[in-house]
């Protein structure tokens, strides 16, 4: 049985090999870099087509992940080791961290880098960097989400949660006990007055806050 090509849906020329059955099309398709590069934008699975070589070529793979960051996880073994690629990768989509090699993923210069540049890359981090400080600290400034990634440890500590919120971390996601902490209350709605709807109920009706 002949496989079909199912991920993308759009009726337009460029898409007509999706419709059709694969062992039919001329394999110089698979190495047609200006096809894949379009086909990227829509799916990031359209590269698992595409011919090895491509998926070998740092240059190429360097303007996929500039596309779709998730065409990290289609690209050959070796560049999921390649800084450069990962860190473009990260700027394009936060998440496509998860596709990078395993020795990235703990080395800590290159988290606290990706962090900086996507907070929320700090989901898909060791999750021994979830308890670190500064990387925690610079993924919260970069994305105040990002705290929903920290360890439960740091999320209990006061001092770090006061200093968090200071950067803009949103109170939904600290333990609760800080939700009626007045002084990380104060400083949470400081930074953004809508933060009150995750703080304690009592808080709502003070007119300090």
């Amino acid at each position: 049985m002949s496989k079909k090509i199912k991920y993308l849906v759009a009726p337009n020329p460029l898409d007509r090999y999706l419709t059709k059955e694969i062992n039919g099309f001329d394999e110089s398709f698979k190495k047609d870099k200006e096809f894949f590069l379009k086909a990227v934008k829509k799916n990031y699975l359209a590269l698992k087509d595409a011919d090895d070589s491509l998926k070998k070529d740092k240059k190429f793979i360097l303007e996929a992940v500039k596309l779709n960051g998730f065409a990290l996880g289609t690209a050959d073994d070796s560049l999921k080791k390649d800084k450069e690629i990962v860190l473009e990768a990260v700027k394009q989509n936060a998440y496509a961290l998860q596709y990078a090699d395993k020795s990235l993923k703990k080395d800590r210069k290159f988290i606290l880098k990706a962090v900086r540049q996507s907070g929320a890359a700090l989901a898909c981090a060791d999750k021994s960097f979830k308890k670190d400080r500064k990387i925690v600290t610079a993924a919260v400034k970069e994305n105040p989400d990002a705290l929903m990634y920290a360890h439960k440890s740091l999320k209990k500590d006061r001092k770090f949660i006061l200093k968090a919120v200071k950067h803009g971390a949103a109170l939904m996601w600290v333990n609760k006990s800080f939700k009626k902490d007045k002084e990380i209350v104060l400083e949470a709605v400081k930074q953004e007055g809508l933060e009150l709807a995750y703080a304690d109920k009592s808080f709502r009706k003070d007119k300090k806050i």
